[in-house]
């Protein structure tokens, strides 16, 4: 039974997440929580955990012991199948540097998903050409990544990730390898356009400026929550 209309439960729950990679434990009980609309902020030193409790939550990764739960399904039980199509559709993921395809233009980059989920090339790109309007990059389109900036590049890569209207955004460092205006700029496109559309972030990140635009704030240290309050 999906609870995604409802601001009482959370969209999504983590609970006692162990996940190792070898002999390295990166989470430990790892918890946490992010309801609709929610932008959550999940910070910590390198190597503390964040990005494998993102993967986790993601269903990118399966956690060794634990829980994962979204809108009522436990993610850490579906078939890869169902978890292929809630990334394609409800799932929105953005990396560090983008991970756009290099052989596509900027518009089509971001109208991909969309002509995965069966939508004609024409539709998909018009759409997709809102989506870089939106982000402020149409003018880019028809470039390839390896002709834009840095900030181009992951306002591309966000355009992508919201142009199948997801409920969530998985948002991955994804100012780490941007100057400081670049990092300001995406972050402002990212925030605003999750706030008018209701879609929730969950967001990665060591740089204390960003995890600032975030309604809340965990911090992992040693795979495990140690702190959690309102982001300053």
């Amino acid at each position: 039974m999906s609870n995604q209309g409802d601001t009482s439960v959370p969209l999504l729950a983590a609970r006692d997440l162990v996940k190792t990679h070898g002999r390295t434990r990166a989470l430990s009980g790892a918890s946490a929580e992010l309801r609709a609309g929610e932008i959550l902020a999940v910070t910590g030193t390198s190597g503390s955990g964040k990005s494998t409790l993102l993967h986790c939550l993601a269903g990118i990764v399966r956690p060794d012991e634990g829980t994962v739960t979204y809108a009522g399904e436990r993610l850490d039980e579906l078939p890869e199948k169902r978890l292929s199509e809630l990334r394609r559709t409800e799932f929105g993921v953005v990396f560090q540097f983008g991970q756009l395809i290099p052989e596509l233009t900027a518009v089509d980059n971001v109208a991909l998903p969309l002509l995965l989920a069966g939508a004609s090339r024409t539709d998909a790109r018009a759409s997709a050409g809102e989506w870089l309007e939106r982000f402020g990059v149409r003018g880019q389109g028809e470039l390839r990544p390896g002709e834009l900036s840095g900030g181009q590049s992951q306002r591309v890569a966000l355009a992508r990730a919201l142009v199948t209207a997801p409920k969530i955004v998985f948002a991955d460092e994804p100012t780490g390898a941007l100057d400081s205006l670049a990092s300001e700029q995406v972050m402002t496109a990212l925030v605003g356009t999750a706030r008018e559309s209701g879609t929730a972030v969950l967001l990665i990140t060591h740089d204390a400026q960003v995890a600032a635009y975030a309604d809340r704030e965990i911090r992992l240290t040693d795979g495990t929550v140690a702190t959690a309050g309102v982001a300053a």
